[in-house]
């Protein structure tokens, strides 16, 4: 079975020793994306910005591994603050609401302050 590696790039993954996303088989397990535009490495403001980026980031990688957005099957969703839950909720549900994959939200302090909101993502193509 073949094994792939799929990067977005970021120098944070050498230095750390990950992968953006691992291909393993008819699976997709993808690290932790927070909300940075990854081609300038900038950080917008507020949990829906930051939410959007991590969906966009998600589908091109899912999208460079031959995968739909529609394979997902699992996410962990990683809040900041209890406090920004209902303005994430919309953002969810735009991306996430017609494929109803597993998912777990946990409130816990991220990598940086104004790291608002992680997601990490499992997709299936059986």
């Amino acid at each position: 079975m073949t094994r792939e590696l799929i990067s977005t790039g970021s120098t944070f993954e050498r230095e750390i020793g990950y992968s953006r996303a691992v291909v393993q088989g008819d699976w997709c397990f993808m690290a932790g994306v927070t909300g940075y535009d990854y081609a300038t490495m900038a950080l917008p403001a507020g949990i829906e910005n930051q939410a959007e980026n991590c969906f966009a980031t998600v589908a091109e990688v899912l999208n460079r591994a031959g995968f739909a957005m529609s394979d997902i099957v699992r996410v962990t969703h990683y809040v900041a603050d209890r406090a920004l839950v209902d303005r994430l909720v919309p953002v969810l549900g735009r991306h996430l609401g017609e494929i109803r994959p597993a998912a777990t939200m946990v409130i816990a302090g991220l990598m940086e302050a104004e790291m608002l909101y992680e997601v990490e993502v499992t997709a299936f193509r059986g």
